[in-house]
């Protein structure tokens, strides 16, 4: 009897080349790429929109883990909040009640920009200029103002060539809409990242956002650019995935970045935890992934010669 319960006793659990194994493995190998990563940074501020006015494509949480990542690696990075609900003012763990001056002092006041910006507890090379319910109604209170579109280009050349240490990276988080803020925000930046959610009906909308930019190129500011597209919310497991991939591929070649952010439990949870998840879990593969999409970024910018040696 102990014989033949021994015959049939388990074997002892182990992973071996399961996907789970090949994930881990696949994880850690990127790790330590990124461990040996070197940048240098110190040439002219890349001033960065990030926009598109289809909600739920993960364009806040891009805004907060590139600038993190790129804090990471040595940049100094400012985020500007354009977004009345705040959440990247919270993912950074920069108060924004009511009573904190705010992008909304800036824009309607002529607030200095310097007076509002905060340091990010993440990073002391990762700045906030915060966002608070005050500008939810800027939108109105900028039409009536002058040179409304060009507010915070204004304020942000200010901010620049008065900072007493260089900014490398300004990333803009916009509204899912298009209204004066995002101009505000297409008006003071020279690139554009949009990020596009993995599923279906993933390219609807991205026609008028680029015909947008079009008209912002020709009438307010010509050096505004799409550099980036960001593939986020990407489950390789599913085919439409794969297919809304190689679609945004075909149409956008030289913008895609080769890195796409996957579904992530860890990049969901660690806003209510006021962190990004570079710093809630820095191990994770949304983080990892967020990471290499930074180092992309900012190798491209580099010279224009990147793309070939990479």
């Amino acid at each position: 009897m102990q014989e033949s319960e021994n015959a049939t006793s388990p074997a002892p659990f182990s992973l071996g080349d399961t996907p789970l194994a090949r994930e881990i493995a696949d994880l850690s190998s990127r790790r330590r790429a990124l461990e040996k990563v070197t940048l240098e940074f110190g040439g002219p501020t890349r001033v960065v929109t990030v926009s598109n006015q289809k909600g739920g494509v993960g364009k806040t949480t891009t805004t907060v883990n590139i600038a993190s990542a790129l804090a990471l690696v040595g940049a100094r990075v400012l985020v500007i909040d354009l977004d009345p609900q705040g959440n990247a003012s919270t993912a950074l763990g920069v108060p924004h009640t009511a009573d904190i001056p705010s992008v909304y002092d800036v824009l309607i006041d002529e607030f200095p920009l310097a007076e509002i910006v905060q340091t990010s507890p993440e990073s002391p090379l990762l700045l906030c200029a915060p966002s608070t319910i005050h500008l939810a109604g800027a939108e109105i209170e900028l039409v009536s103002q002058v040179a409304r579109e060009h507010r915070l280009r204004t304020a942000l050349e200010d901010y620049l060539a008065a900072a007493p240490e260089h900014i490398d990276f300004v990333l803009i988080d916009c509204p899912p809409s298009l209204g004066l803020l995002t101009i505000n925000a297409f008006t003071a930046a020279n690139e554009l990242m949009i990020p596009i959610q993995c599923e279906y009906y993933a390219l609807e909308g991205l026609s008028q956002l680029l015909g947008s930019v079009r008209m912002i190129q020709k009438h307010l500011n010509p050096a505004l650019h799409l550099s980036t597209i960001l593939l986020t919310m990407y489950d390789g497991r599913t085919r439409l995935a794969q297919q809304v991939a190689e679609e945004v591929r075909s149409h956008f070649p030289a913008e895609v970045l080769r890195t796409v952010i996957p579904r992530s439990v860890r990049v969901s949870e660690a806003p209510s935890f006021g962190q990004t998840v570079v710093a809630y879990d820095g191990q994770s593969a949304g983080a990892i992934a967020y990471r290499e999409a930074a180092v992309e970024i900012a190798r491209r910018g580099h010279t224009h010669d990147d793309e070939e040696n990479n």
